[in-house]
């Protein structure tokens, strides 16, 4: 019998104690909790192990063109779920960019700052994609606008 990690959604062995992907630590709640979500129960961030791999690369891609997962590949769960991200990363920064140009001076300075900061998001949503984990990305991830 096998659990989910509560942190990142990998499939560990029962005796597992702390996450190999993310470091999390592991309980006996989240055993419980795996075996409703590999039942069918919470089927919010669950996705079968098919479709993550022939879906990564999409999912990853996600992060530069953000629907290319829904023209690709529309059924996915897992890519829509890193669409999703993609478009929250892109409204974020749009958002930004207009706000602090529109500050003068502080604004322009911590502009780049922006920029680096979603180029940081990008590549992580980026690695996630690649490596078959959802993981929500900071500060707005927890959102959803695709379902």
């Amino acid at each position: 019998m096998s659990k989910l990690c509560s942190s990142c959604g990998k499939t560990l062995d029962d005796q597992i104690k702390f996450c190999d992907n993310c470091g999390a630590a592991q309980t006996q709640n989240q055993v419980e909790q795996s075996e409703q979500t590999q039942s069918g129960t919470n089927q919010d961030q669950t996705f079968s192990a098919d479709d993550i791999e022939k879906n990564k690369t999409m999912a990853a891609l996600a992060y530069i063109i953000f629907f290319l997962p829904l023209l690709a590949c529309p059924d996915s769960k897992f890519g829509r779920y890193h669409a999703n991200q993609g478009l929250l990363l892109l409204i974020f920064g749009f958002i930004g960019g207009i706000v602090l140009t529109v500050i003068p001076i502080i604004g322009w300075v911590l502009l780049p700052v922006l920029y680096i900061v979603l180029l940081v998001f990008a590549i992580m949503g980026f690695v996630n994609g690649f490596k078959g984990v959802a993981k929500p990305l900071p500060l707005f991830g927890k959102f959803t606008i695709i379902k």
